[in-house]
């Protein structure tokens, strides 16, 4: 099933976070904190400003983002989990 966001929104996949710590602890399962780090899957057309002219995305699909702990809304997708969030929820773009 294919899936694209409208306007500013954006589609993203998380990023699984080491089990180990730099130390070399592992953690478990119940105390790991989901990441905030993804990459973005689809991205929507962009938002209009009140002219309505459209607004470009800065992201693109492949994007490796950093976004908010409690950001975005989590859809299962063809038994996949990702995130809904809208363009202003991300951080920034690592490189």
């Amino acid at each position: 099933m294919t899936f694209t966001p409208l306007h500013d929104r954006v589609l993203v996949r998380r990023v699984e976070s080491d089990e180990k710590t730099p130390g070399g602890l592992f953690i478990p399962e119940t105390a790991k904190e989901k990441p905030q780090e993804g990459e973005v899957v689809s991205v929507g057309a962009g938002a209009r400003d009140d002219a309505g002219a459209r607004i470009p995305m800065e992201v693109k699909a492949g994007d490796k983002i950093l976004f908010g702990k409690w950001s975005g809304t989590e859809i299962k997708l063809d038994s996949e989990e990702l995130l809904i969030m809208k363009e202003s929820d991300i951080l920034g773009i690592l490189a």
